[in-house]
């Protein structure tokens, strides 16, 4: 059994970075990968070297291998892209078992799990940004926080303020200011005082009243984001981000599809393909 590390403190923020696909591996800051070592803050350095690598992951135990298989040989024919650009297990796999979604009649939802502190997420935000700019009315799409620690969940908690206060545009101002100006917006002591006056000074830098940053931050919507992208993770069982999933049905990322232009005209051609059932 291959154990993926799980992050849990600021310590390791950008670290973990399992390359599942790259099969490259990151070396993580002392207080990281040592239960004994002295909780010191990672420096600049180590965080610009921790991002460096190529796809984020944590998680489970995972046996390599026998999920895939099993949810390949559980796709029928019938649920696969006609053969030709794509294909099943290679480009895309199927989720198993497939889940409920928030799409009306006539709707397809793609949903996008992020992270704020992912490179590879920070990344692959504009070729989505102009992607959502253009898609098909069909299409609903959402995003949501991937949610595996304390640093996850405080960022995930500043992504929904944003969302509710409207302002999905400070997304990638967002990703800007944690791998552009290494500032991570998060404690690196683990002060959830210290994360939240990190968070509302950002908001505020970026024409967000201190009043209506704090009613959402702290109010019954974001918490119930919180808890539903919780449950998102656990349905999906989310190893890796940025992770897309069509419909409740299939699951690509950008390594898979083989680059960011490639993933954007694979989530068209499922979502045509889930469209026209």
């Amino acid at each position: 059994m291959k154990k993926l590390l799980l992050v849990v403190t600021i310590s390791a923020l950008l670290v973990a970075c399992g390359a599942r696909d790259s099969g490259t591996s990151t070396t993580l800051p002392a207080s990281a990968t040592s239960p004994s070592a002295p909780a010191a803050a990672p420096t600049d350095a180590e965080l610009k070297k921790a991002a460096a690598a190529t796809q984020e992951s944590a998680g489970t135990d995972v046996e390599p291998g026998d999920s895939s298989l099993e949810r390949i040989a559980a796709m029928p024919e019938s649920q696969q892209l006609p053969g030709g650009r794509w294909k099943a297990g290679t480009n895309y796999k199927p989720v198993v078992p497939a889940q409920s979604t928030s799409a009306e009649p006539g709707q397809v939802e793609m949903v996008e799990v992020l992270w704020l502190g992912c490179p590879h997420c920070a990344d692959l935000e504009p070729f989505i940004e102009s992607w959502s700019k253009k898609k098909p009315p069909y299409i609903k799409f959402v995003q949501e926080h991937v949610m595996w620690g304390p640093a996850h969940r405080a960022h995930g908690k500043l992504f929904y303020t944003l969302q509710a206060l409207g302002r999905n545009d400070l997304v990638a101002k967002a990703f800007d200011e944690i791998h552009k100006r290494n500032n991570v917006l998060v404690s690196r002591t683990g002060n959830d005082g210290e994360t939240a006056n990190l968070q509302l000074a950002f908001a505020k830098a970026n024409g967000i009243k201190e009043a209506d940053f704090k009613r959402e931050y702290s109010g019954f919507g974001v918490n119930t984001r919180l808890q539903r992208a919780e449950d998102l993770m656990r349905r999906y069982r989310i190893e890796s981000v940025p992770m897309v999933i069509i419909n409740g049905k299939y699951e690509t990322d950008v390594a898979m599809a083989g680059g960011h232009d490639q993933l954007i005209r694979l989530i068209n051609d499922l979502a045509a393909s889930e469209k026209s059932r």
